[in-house]
C-alpha cells in the first residue's frame, strides 16, 4: 500500500508520529534500545515476571507498527529473526540510526498495519505493542497478522485496557468513572491531539480474533506496582488509578493448524 493510499486516519497518525519522532522520541528510543531486559507497558512490568513471549530464539517475528523497533531489538538480541513494519518513515529513520550505533540489523518496511508486503505464512510470531494494536483498524490489521502467521503461529499484543479507554477524556488521565460508552466502542478521535486510534471492547475482541482463525490463550491484564510513579510522558494514566484497576493488557492468541 503505497502512502497516498493510506487510510485517512493512517495520514493523519503518520503526521502526528513524525511530529512525537521530531520532539523526543531519539532520546527514549535510545534509552529503550539500551536496557537489557524486555518489558511492557506504562509501568516497565518485566517480561521475566509475565512468562507471554516464552522462547523466541530461531523463530521468524514481525512487529506490526514498530515505531523506533526497540521491541525488534529486544528480540533480536535473543536470537529472533524480527522484521519491523510500520508507516512512518521518521520512525524508521530513527530505527536506522539506533541500528548502526547498537550494531543490530534487520529489515525494516515502511508500511501501514493494514496491508504488509510480505508473503503468507513467513513468520512465527507477530507482536504489537502500541502500534498497530491501537494505531490500526482491528477489523483490518488482525486478518492481515493472520495472513502472515504460519500455522500454529502466535499474535501477542499490548494495548490500553478496555476500562481505562472507558474512564478517559482527550488531554486528562482517566478518572475513577466511566466517561465513554462501551457498546459501538470501535474508532476514537482524540480532541486534543487529533490523534486516531482503536479500541474494542473484550467480547468483540473475542469474536474477531476467533473469526480469523484464533484461539486466545492469555488475557494478562497489567496493574501499575506499589512502588511506581506516574509515567511523566505516557500520563494518559496515573500511577494511583492502575494499582486500581488494569490500565494495560496483554493478549496471546494462536492461529489454528
Amino acid at each position: 500500500m503505497a502512502s497516498s493510499n493510506y487510510p485517512d486516519y493512517v495520514r493523519r497518525n503518520v503526521e502526528s508520529w513524525t511530529r512525537t519522532n521530531a520532539a523526543h522520541t531519539g532520546v527514549t528510543a535510545r534509552e529503550a534500545w539500551a536496557k537489557d531486559e524486555i518489558d511492557w507497558g506504562v509501568f516497565a512490568i518485566p517480561e521475566s515476571q509475565i512468562e507471554v513471549l516464552g522462547e523466541v530464539a530461531g523463530l521468524d517475528v514481525i512487529e506490526i507498527g514498530c515505531g523506533t523497533a526497540y521491541f525488534s531489538a529486544w528480540l533480536a538480541r535473543r536470537g529472533a529473526r524480527p522484521v519491523g513494519v510500520d508507516p512512518t518513515p521518521a520512525q524508521l529513520a530513527t530505527a536506522r540510526e539506533l541500528q548502526a550505533e547498537f550494531a543490530l540489523e534487520f529489515p525494516l518496511v515502511e508500511a501501514a498495519g493494514e496491508s504488509v508486503p510480505l508473503p503468507d505464512e513467513s513468520f512465527d510470531l507477530a507482536l504489537s505493542e502500541y502500534g498497530a494494536s491501537i494505531w490500526a483498524d482491528p477489523y483490518r490489521w488482525i486478518p492481515e497478522a493472520a495472513r502472515l502467521l504460519r500455522p500454529e503461529g502466535r499474535l501477542v499484543f499490548l494495548r490500553n485496557s478496555t476500562l481505562v479507554i472507558l474512564c478517559q477524556r482527550a488531554d486528562a488521565p482517566a478518572v475513577e468513572q466511566l466517561v465513554r460508552a462501551q457498546r459501538g466502542l470501535h474508532r476514537i478521535e482524540w480532541e486534543d491531539t487529533g490523534d486516531v486510534e482503536f479500541h474494542l471492547g473484550h467480547g468483540d475482541w473475542i469474536s474477531l480474533l476467533g473469526e480469523n482463525g484464533f484461539v486466545v490463550e492469555r488475557l494478562i491484564e497489567l496493574y501499575a506496582p506499589e512502588d511506581a510513579q506516574t509515567h511523566a510522558y505516557y500520563d494518559f494514566v496515573t500511577a494511583d488509578w492502575a494499582r486500581k484497576w488494569p490500565a494495560e493488557e496483554i493478549w496471546a492468541a494462536r492461529k489454528r493448524g
